[in-house]
């Protein structure tokens, strides 16, 4: 079945065109929505003040999402987790959580189905995108850390620990220490 859009159909094309699609889709998606109507000969007399109303909602739309991505992209996030010795979270920060954060630190509801990521598993540093619009993807930083203030696991310099005479038994956060005392040692000098 031939139609002429009477909005813009992120998945098919702007207002104004003509599109042959499946008739189920027309019938279904596209009509009942008033997306579109059947592409006759009084509706194509229509489609150019379709085409000029949709090109300005684009160009008022594009605006907006310019200023909106500028904000997004100076944002950063900092969120606190509990963490294992290797840096997996207990849980995970996902986009839902993503999306609260944000919109309290941008002032605007954005939809957290529009950030593209998994869930955050693991501490670190991660860059997230949204996705606003076909042309605008702005992102945004997101810094994981574990209670102590760490990015990571903290690393443990195996020479350091052998030097220091430290056995096995001994716990990690004795031994980050008596290594973080040994540099400090080795810098003074």
């Amino acid at each position: 079945m031939k139609v002429l859009l009477k909005e813009d159909v992120d998945s098919l094309g702007y207002a104004g065109d003509v599109f042959k699609v499946a008739d189920g889709y027309a019938r279904n998606f596209l009509l009942p929505r008033q997306l579109a109507e059947k592409a006759t000969p009084v509706a194509m007399k229509k489609a150019e003040v379709w085409r000029s109303k949709a090109q300005a909602r684009r160009e008022q739309l594009k605006a907006e999402n310019d200023a909106l991505s500028e904000r997004i992209n100076a944002v950063t996030l900092d969120f606190t987790a509990k963490a294992g010795e290797t840096g997996k979270l207990y849980g995970s920060i996902t986009t839902a959580t993503l999306a609260e954060a944000l919109n309290e630190n941008v002032g605007i509801e954005i939809d957290r189905r529009k950030i593209i990521s998994d869930p955050l598993r693991q501490l670190g540093e991660y860059d997230v995108t949204i996705r606003l619009g076909a042309d605008h993807e702005p992102t945004f930083k997101v810094f994981v850390r574990d209670e102590d203030g760490n990015l990571g696991p903290v690393e443990v310099d195996e020479e350091v620990v052998e030097e220091a005479g430290v056995s096995d038994d001994e716990s990690p956060d004795y031994i980050a220490e008596y290594a973080e005392d040994i540099a400090e040692d080795y810098l003074d000098v």
